[in-house]
């Protein structure tokens, strides 16, 4: 069986992702499960440019190793906010300087839109995957979510941006969505649903 080697060790990332890809012939595998400990910098101006680099990093550590039969998987996600002219993207995880201080990140993006009516908060998340193959073949795939951003956080679930992120097709915030609601609309849900059909090509 092909192995699909997930750029991550986050084990709600690679349970989301057996999930999804459970009818597909593959045995999806976290870095940690392959023995690979690679931290690369995500140094892109764009979503693709640092995903497809975390997948080309890994693709080559496994033909060094002599793998066959896998395809290497990554994703780079954030939160994009029209008024803010595509801000915080690919420093969503560090907009407020620290990495990963999702208190501090959320507060800066509404001191950013201070004062800014609802309608000029419009806002999308995006997932970029990048996909490569042990023949080096290479897919992105891009997966979005519009919504817009809130004045104050509602809900206390998922993580990030979730609770300012609105999604008014079912009138909640991200952070008030249950996993199953999330998992259905989500931009990473969406560029996993579509990397099934890419994924069928690759194998």
């Amino acid at each position: 069986m092909k192995k699909l080697v997930i750029a991550s060790n986050n084990e709600g990332k690679i349970k989301e992702i057996k999930r999804i890809l459970k009818e597909l012939p593959l045995e999806v595998l976290s870095l940690r499960d392959m023995g690979i400990d690679i931290d690369v910098e995500e140094d892109g101006l764009t979503f693709e440019e640092n995903a497809k680099k975390k997948s080309v990093e890994i693709y080559k550590e496994l033909i060094r190793r002599e793998n066959k039969d896998f395809i290497v998987m990554s994703d780079d996600s954030g939160l994009e906010v029209d008024y803010l002219k595509g801000e915080p993207g690919v420093f969503s995880a560090r907009y407020a300087g620290e990495h990963g201080n999702d208190k501090k990140n959320n507060e800066k993006l509404l001191l950013n839109l201070k004062g800014v009516k609802e309608e000029d908060r419009k806002a999308r998340f995006v997932c970029q995957l990048a996909l490569i193959n042990d023949k080096n073949e290479y897919r992105g795939i891009r997966g979005t979510v519009d919504g817009y951003i809130l004045e104050s956080e509602k809900g206390d679930g998922g993580f990030g941006y979730d609770p300012l992120f609105f999604f008014k097709p079912l009138n909640k915030s991200f952070g008030e969505l249950t996993m199953e609601e999330k998992n259905k609309i989500s931009h990473r849900g969406v560029a996993l649903e579509e990397a099934k059909e890419v994924l069928k090509e690759l194998i």
